[in-house]
């Protein structure tokens, strides 16, 4: 039944020009305890929901490499602490306004600042994001939260308990958990990245494709749940190391795509069984209250992770997109807020309210991901205007850059670096055009002609880049939308 109205919902809110989660938000409500007519399992929906969690960090994992996620750490790990640290601060001083306890303060500040995992997963893969420098720093800045979400789960109690005695002991137990994820991660990574591909090319062998299908369902939730049991750490972030591990092997893209399926199917449930948890009659109980929780995780949040990104000197376009990703929250939130509830930490009412935020905040994420362009293009004009001139580089030269003859290289990836490759072997002169700053100072370590922006300015490929005399232009990113500007503006 969560089915058959998520598909009805979900083809209406598409045919008025609405994204399809919307429908899917709408055809949880329907289906609720809160609305008359039809209820749905109230138990198996979450349930069900976890699965489709669970398979889409697997696929995560999967496109994801080791080196990646190393690199990402420089990006997601102070940017988290930056980004939570913040929203749970504006979380306490609003609520200490409203008279509410500091403990209540704080679980709803660490509840706002967790993103949720499917909501992201599904605008980064709905916009072909998730493969790019962008949709990398959010995933791996996902991750660090997901950490940041089960230490809390370890405070909560103690919080609850109040005792001053307890820090000892907390600092402990937060000790003994981080020490449990290190051990699951290099266990994982350095030994299940040696067995679990060559299981596969073992099962692949046998040419029953239904055995192979299950062997991937059985890495995904077996990692996944042996995390949460042995380890206490997340589902999904248990899941997510499977897919790093999976990845190493020569069938993962095979694995992906036989995942495909129920991660799809099973992602719709997770926003029915959000919706089912609204009680549309709080939008009239507390409307000031939920309004400013809202701000908080659709405001502030973004410009907290838009400013730190742009301070770490990555593009407009990646701090947006990071911003926008992150403006919302889910699953982890519901964890939190119930486990306040049972210990008492905060009231019903608040319990409800972020519920409620939580169902407004991934309503609203679309529109944010709709804003990414007029907002990139505002930011270049007002550069534009500020400079005199359009942004030309962060750092980059024409130093170099051959004048006539060459090849532009933008992107430099798993295929620019084949291209590369096949350019060096051919002795062509290229110049390759990265935004990513790591990537771009090893180049230049190399004496690899490099240079750091965004290839769609005109500045930068009429005045650096020498467009009208090179001999080929590359696009090798994995951005479709940053494709198009790239050719549009080079065609012109």
């Amino acid at each position: 039944m969560a089915l058959l109205f998520a598909f009805g919902c979900g083809f209406a809110a598409t045919r008025v020009g609405l994204p399809a989660v919307v429908g899917y938000l709408v055809a949880g409500v329907i289906v609720g305890p809160f609305t008359p007519g039809f209820v749905a399992d109230r138990d198996l929906a979450p349930q069900l929901a976890e699965i489709g969690v669970i398979l889409l960090m697997f696929g995560v994992g999967i496109h994801f490499s080791l080196r990646e996620l190393l690199v990402m750490r420089k990006v997601a790990v102070p940017g988290a602490i930056v980004q939570s640290a913040t929203a749970t601060a504006l979380a306490v001083l609003v609520t200490s306004y409203w008279g509410w306890d500091f403990r209540a303060g704080l679980v709803l500040g660490f509840a706002v600042s967790v993103a949720s995992t499917v909501v992201l997963l599904r605008a980064l893969i709905d916009r072909n994001l998730i493969d790019s420098a962008q949709g990398r720093i959010a995933v791996g800045w996902l991750v660090v939260e997901d950490l940041f979400t089960v230490i809390a789960l370890v405070f909560l109690p103690v919080l609850a308990a109040g005792e001053p005695t307890s820090l000892g002991s907390l600092a402990g137990t937060i000790a003994l958990t981080l020490a449990k994820v290190t051990v699951l991660v290099v266990g994982t990574v350095f030994i299940g990245a040696r067995v679990v591909p060559w299981a596969l090319v073992q099962v692949s062998r046998t040419g029953s494709r239904e055995l192979f299908t299950l062997s991937v369902l059985a890495v995904a939730f077996g990692v996944a749940f042996g995390s949460a049991e042995v380890f206490g750490v997340s589902m999904a972030l248990g899941a997510f190391l499977g897919g790093l591990v999976v990845g190493e092997s020569e069938l993962s893209h095979r694995a992906a795509e036989e995942a495909l399926p129920m991660r799809d199917a099973f992602a719709v449930l997770f926003f029915v069984s959000v919706g089912m948890l609204f009680d549309p009659s709080l939008l009239a109980q507390a409307p000031l209250q939920l309004v400013a929780i809202v701000a908080i995780i659709v405001i502030a949040k973004p410009i907290a992770a838009f400013a730190f990104v742009a301070v770490l000197g990555h593009p407009t376009r990646t701090g947006l997109v990071v911003a926008a990703g992150l403006a919302q929250i889910g699953e982890f939130s519901f964890i939190l807020a119930e486990l306040g509830d049972d210990l008492d930490l905060i009231t019903p009412e608040a319990h409800g309210l972020i519920l409620a935020a939580a169902i407004v905040s991934i309503t609203l994420n679309p529109l944010l991901f709709a804003m990414i362009e007029p907002l990139e293009a505002w930011f270049r004009r007002r550069l534009e205007t500020r400079r005199g001139a359009p942004e030309v580089v962060e750092g980059g030269d024409a130093d170099g850059v051959p004048p006539a003859g060459h090849v532009i290289l933008c992107g430099y990836g798993r295929v620019g670096r084949l291209v590369a490759a096949a350019l060096e072997h051919q002795r062509v002169p290229y110049v390759v055009v990265e935004q990513d700053r790591d990537t771009v100072d090893k180049l230049r370590t190399s004496g690899i002609p490099v240079v750091q922006g965004d290839a769609a300015e005109r500045a930068l490929q009429e005045g650096v880049l020498h467009l009208e005399g090179a001999r080929l232009l590359v696009l090798a990113i994995p951005d479709p939308i940053a494709t198009r500007q790239i050719a549009d503006s080079a065609r012109h």
